[in-house]
């Protein structure tokens, strides 16, 4: 009997279960996926915004990670939310560790709510430590810029420029943010657009989007699907976990990642 895909997730635990790694776990599963997980933070978060969070100590995340690599055969990496550099450098060890593992970074540097969860130290050490053993990372236009260290007055293009500077394969540059009547991802190799995806732009705010589909773009590449095709089922299920949200909350609407299964 053949065994599922295995992803191994980086990420913090929201006790609201709308985003971080019951996300992950969630999305991951939902594609057919096994999801293990690595803890990087605890938070203290709803579905208005994060509150407080504390780190995990960098070397237990090692220790685990070895441990499940050890074990298990991963056919992905997902990182999320990494909290601090000393964090940023122990997952850097397992990449260069396992440099055959695709990479699928979702750069968590803000809470849907506006609160900061990275210094200007840790975007540094993402761009040095992490992006250059990325395959594909997920930034809305807000993260492309902090990443990239432009503003809002660069272009698409040359933020793509900057970002591809740091080694980084692919680039899934997501339009949620962005001033355009539809959402437009574009998605790059290099300098070079593959693929722009279209999608109505809904209504309301959502906890966890990214984590969606970062988490589900990491399930698709590890059943090695082309990245062309694995971006669009991802961002085809992310839309429809948002379609589907619940307000379960007093804030943001959380994502229904088992939209699909029987009621």
């Amino acid at each position: 009997m053949s065994s599922k895909p295995a992803v191994l997730c980086f990420s913090g635990l929201d006790p609201t279960g709308g985003a971080g790694i019951q996300a992950d776990i969630e999305a991951i599963n939902s594609q057919g996926c096994h999801a293990t997980a690595v803890l990087t933070a605890l938070t203290v978060q709803d579905t208005h915004n994060v509150h407080h969070f504390e780190c995990v100590e960098s070397q237990l995340i090692l220790r685990q990670a070895r441990a499940v690599l050890h074990d298990m055969n991963i056919s992905a990496i997902k990182i999320g939310m990494l909290g601090s550099v000393a964090i940023a450098d122990a997952i850097h060890c397992i990449l260069r560790e396992h440099p055959l593992i695709p990479v699928i970074l979702d750069p968590v540097l803000a809470a849907g709510g506006g609160s900061s969860l990275a210094t200007s130290h840790l975007i540094d050490a993402i761009n040095k430590l992490i992006l250059p053993h990325t395959c594909i990372t997920t930034p809305n236009t807000i993260e492309a810029y902090k990443l990239a260290d432009c503003n809002e007055t660069d272009n698409d293009q040359y933020i793509i420029e900057q970002l591809t500077k740091t080694g980084v394969k692919y680039v899934l540059l997501t339009g949620t943010h962005a001033n355009t009547l539809e959402v437009e991802h574009h998605l790059y190799c290099g300098t070079t657009r593959l693929q722009t995806f279209h999608y109505k732009r809904l209504p309301d705010e959502y906890h966890g989007s990214g984590c969606t589909l970062a988490a589900s773009l990491a399930a698709f590449i590890a059943k090695k699907i082309d990245i062309i095709d694995a971006t669009q089922q991802a961002l085809d299920y992310s839309y429809n976990s948002l379609i589907h949200a619940q307000s379960l909350g007093n804030g943001q609407l959380i994502p229904n990642r088992y939209y699909w299964a029987p009621k």
